[in-house]
């Protein structure tokens, strides 16, 4: 590949490895879910304000689907109004014809459209008791197995993407819980990460379950249970699955994804080759975070692949925003848009932004025309 735009930095960081995830069957599918971690002030920005983060993941489905929202009367934003970025994603799966499918996953509020329903039960807040209970997080897990098995007899690579507000504190838990460092390590959607009240909340977290760091080493589901949300064990079920029928999976996102692996990794399935992180050179290049430190405690041979979207050379503020800060992932944004210039020989590093910025023209600044 001659994509100068899309790098990959570790032990494994050939590009060329790359084309081991390109597939003319490929799917995306999106795990939306609620946890009620999210309504701590301070620990997320998602959503315009605070009562409509549970809005988030149904909304960022639905823009996905149709180009606008259905649950509410706005695309979710940050309170000073930059777009999800849910919009790249539907960019890159509008030009790569790749099909989405949803997976509710513990969402509070239902998306308007088709989606695979698990019956998992919603989030609870981890500050006062238990994300989920053990039992329900294996049945999602199990669920979870269901689907990928099933995927995975007509695709050869799924790409996993997530929409959870607050996700990144409950992924900072779990992975403290198993034992790894990842104090100011996980991602935000704001430019001054809150990681000291992240760390304090997984502080207080551990201390109400009565854990120590590393306490779960060997226990991820009483980690899941404790310090998580419901989205965690359904994305591994859908990936353990899916690697263990032969197939490839790239895990679109940031340092959620990072806690994804590390799971993956204790209960001991064979990813090798068959994983491989897709981000933004957004989220990559964060200061407030660092997902090579979190990939390298937990398995230094996963690639990161990250591409540079040239938002920093977009007409729309809205966009630019993304390359001084604000947002950097989410919503699968990074892995599809990979896996669209993997899909598509000619397409171009300029081509892709301009589609990007005529859906931001049709969809944010005049929103009024859509027609569906």
């Amino acid at each position: 590949m001659t994509l100068n735009f899309i790098k990959s930095t570790n032990s494994k960081g050939d590009i060329s490895n790359l084309e081991e995830f390109k597939s003319d069957k490929s799917v995306f599918v999106f795990i939306i879910s609620h946890t009620a971690t999210s309504t701590i002030p301070g620990i997320t920005v998602a959503g315009a304000n605070p009562e409509l983060i549970k809005f988030t993941p149904p909304a960022d489905a639905e823009y996905i689907h149709y180009g606008k929202c259905k649950s509410i009367n706005t695309i979710p934003a940050t309170p000073d109004g930059k777009p999800t970025p849910a919009i790249i994603t539907k960019t890159a799966l509008d030009i790569s014809n790749i099909p989405i499918y949803v997976v509710d996953s513990g969402s509070e509020i239902k998306p308007i459209l088709p989606y695979f329903n698990i019956q998992s039960p919603v989030g609870r807040n981890i500050l006062h008791e238990p994300g989920i209970e053990i039992q329900k997080a294996v049945e999602n897990y199990e669920m979870g197995k269901i689907l990928g098995y099933q995927l995975a007899k007509i695709n050869d690579t799924i790409i996993l993407g997530e929409s959870i507000p607050g996700g990144t504190t409950t992924a900072l838990g779990v992975m403290q819980a198993m034992g790894f460092n990842a104090y100011n390590k996980v991602s935000s959607s704001m430019p001054d990460n809150p990681n000291d009240l992240k760390n304090k909340v997984i502080e207080m977290a551990l201390a109400r379950a009565g854990l120590d760091h590393g306490d779960c080493k060997n226990d991820v589901f009483k980690a899941i249970s404790n310090l998580g949300d419901p989205m965690m064990p359904t994305t591994v079920g859908i990936a353990e699955a899916s690697i263990s029928s032969g197939k490839r999976i790239i895990l679109a996102g940031g340092t959620q994804m990072c806690c994804i692996l590390a799971i993956l990794k204790s209960l001991n399935i064979k990813i090798k080759d068959k994983v491989c992180i897709g981000t933004t050179s957004y989220l990559y290049d964060d200061e407030k975070s660092d997902i090579c430190d979190l990939i390298n405690q937990i398995d230094e041979e996963v690639p990161i692949y990250y591409v540079d979207l040239g938002l920093n050379k977009s007409t729309k503020k809205g966009l630019r925003a993304y390359s001084e800060g604000f947002v950097k992932e989410g919503a699968g944004a990074g892995g599809n848009t990979i896996a669209a210039f993997l899909n598509n020989e000619f397409l171009t590093q300029e081509d892709f932004l301009k589609r990007l910025e005529d859906n931001y023209t049709r969809t944010i600044e005049r929103p009024n025309v859509i027609d569906i």
